[in-house]
């Protein structure tokens, strides 16, 4: 009976695995996950070279773990394991505590830090110097900086990496978020703040450069949920989000300058409502260069800001008191290309930049 037992596991056990290679075999292979935000493995090139110095099977491999049939239950299977069977505290970098998901970050890295500094020294010398701009600093706190030491996490020191954009900008006025922001702020299931409730940052911001914010908003929901980056990557069941707008009367007269498209568009891009990431709403997206033009600003003035991704939902908030801001994002320009498109007189300048993207050379 033991030996029947044994043969008939074994034989289920073969027709599954065979039914999965086949399926990994005949089905199309997918070119992206949607959840992990990345590019997946394709076939690799088969030659000669690739099959004798085992690029091959490296790339085989990859391929085949990434083509692999019902590849995210499998996933969610295995976060969960790990979570709940063998405690695991995290799950691919990604630990969820107080209902939100955030990135492990254990390390400050120095030398990616001092790499974006020079790359804002550079704009400094080759634009800023001299001019009569009034320039100004700042870094958002990724979520660790709310979530992991209390909750017993390992966490970069993030006092020293604001003392370092504090020492190696000393040519702009640091300003201070930190006290402006909770847990609260930000997606739970993202790494982005949410914007309806960043107005205490832009009122601060704007203090700061000696304008105000004072605009009237009206906070209207997205109706396609929101599940950010983190959500993916944990591959454990969370709840989406819900998006909001912050509209406004100024904001739907503004439009917005693409110089790489050479086009227009609004500041809350709704072709973007079906993109796989719905914070590209704001500003389109990750784009290099954008100009928001506002016809009835209450002055004059105008604003360069040197942002990530977080820029793109803080910028709106700022219009009333420029009739343009114009965002740079240096991850997809060279600081020696802005010559070519922007001048720099007596504008406001603000280097806006998440603890994240600074701890990541990702500048």
């Amino acid at each position: 009976m033991k030996k029947k037992m044994t043969i008939l596991a074994t034989v289920l056990l073969t027709v599954l695995w065979a039914g999965l290679s086949l399926f990994a075999w005949l089905l199309p292979a997918r070119e992206s996950s949607d959840s992990e935000r990345r590019l997946l493995a394709q076939f690799p090139e088969v030659s000669a070279k690739t099959v004798f110095n085992g690029s091959f099977a490296r790339d085989f491999e990859e391929y085949t773990l990434d083509q692999f049939p019902g590849r995210e239950t499998f996933r969610s299977i295995k976060a969960l394991f790990h979570r709940y069977v063998l405690g695991n505290r995290d799950n691919n970098g990604i630990y969820i505590v107080q209902g939100s998901a955030a990135e492990l970050e254990e390390r400050l890295n120095e030398d990616s830090v001092k790499h974006a500094l020079q790359q804002f020294g550079t704009v400094y010398e080759a634009y800023l110097q001299g001019s009569d701009c009034n320039i100004y600093t700042a870094v958002v706190p990724d979520k660790g900086y709310y979530l992991a030491e209390e909750n017993g996490y390992p966490a970069m020191d993030y006092n020293a990496l604001f003392a370092m954009v504090e020492a190696g900008m000393p040519w702009a006025g640091y300003i201070d978020l930190t006290g402006s922001l909770t847990i609260d702020d930000y997606y739970r299931t993202d790494l982005h703040w949410r914007q309806e409730n960043i107005l205490p940052v832009a009122e601060q911001i704007a203090a700061a450069m000696g304008i105000s914010v004072e605009q009237s908003f009206e906070p209207a929901a997205v109706e396609r949920p929101f599940y950010g980056v983190y959500c993916g990557q944990a591959a454990l069941p969370m709840e989406p989000d819900t998006m909001y707008l912050m509209e406004s009367d100024i904001m739907d007269k503004c439009r917005v300058y693409n110089y790489t498209t050479d086009s227009y568009t609004d500041v809350y891009d709704r072709t973007k409502l079906e993109s796989k990431d719905l914070y590209d709403i704001y500003l389109s997206g990750p784009q290099s260069l954008l100009r928001i033009e506002n016809p009835n600003a209450a002055t004059d003035r105008e604003l360069i800001l040197f942002r990530d991704s977080f820029g793109s939902s803080l910028a709106p908030l700022l219009l009333r008191n420029y009739a343009a801001i114009t965002l740079v994002d240096l991850r997809y320009i060279q600081p020696q290309l802005l010559g070519r498109y922007l001048e720099f007189t007596d504008q406001d300048v603000l280097f806006l930049h998440s603890s994240l993207v600074l701890n990541k050379s990702l500048i």
